[in-house]
């Protein structure tokens, strides 16, 4: 289970990764606060949230963070507008190897991605590519 500042921490990490390269559109912002709902935190500190960025703090659990990564994915491709996806899958195995995670696990997921509609990765599959990592 995790901490409120821990979850405060993973949405504020979500927000500044939909942000990299411009404003939060609708669709990650619907996105981000069903995320938010998801973890319970209040809309107001959401909303608060994309203004006021709080600190990344270092997700202990691993299962955690393969959720995180998860989310961050989804995050990336929820926008089908963007035609150039080069800055965000360097900025998601940035944010995958800060959390942590193997980089043959995140590279495996990142080229996989490709293969499914959409480029969302089943978490079922996602979860394999972290456990054989990991193990």
């Amino acid at each position: 289970m995790i901490n409120r500042v821990e979850k405060l921490s993973l949405l504020s990490e979500m927000i500044a990764f939909a942000k990299y390269d411009k404003e939060i559109n609708d669709i990650e912002y619907g996105f981000l606060l069903g995320v938010a709902k998801q973890l319970g935190i209040s809309r107001s500190d959401f909303d608060y949230l994309i203004e006021h960025p709080v600190t990344y703090v270092h997700l202990k659990s691993h299962s955690e963070r393969i959720v995180q990564f998860h989310r961050l994915v989804l995050l990336m491709n929820i926008d089908q507008d963007s035609q150039d996806n080069s800055g965000g899958i360097i900025k998601l195995y940035n944010f995958g190897l800060r959390m942590g995670l193997s980089h043959e696990s995140i590279t495996k997921v990142l080229y996989l991605m490709e293969s499914f509609p959409n480029k969302i990765v089943p978490p079922d599959v996602l979860i394999d590519i972290f456990k054989t990592q990991y193990n």
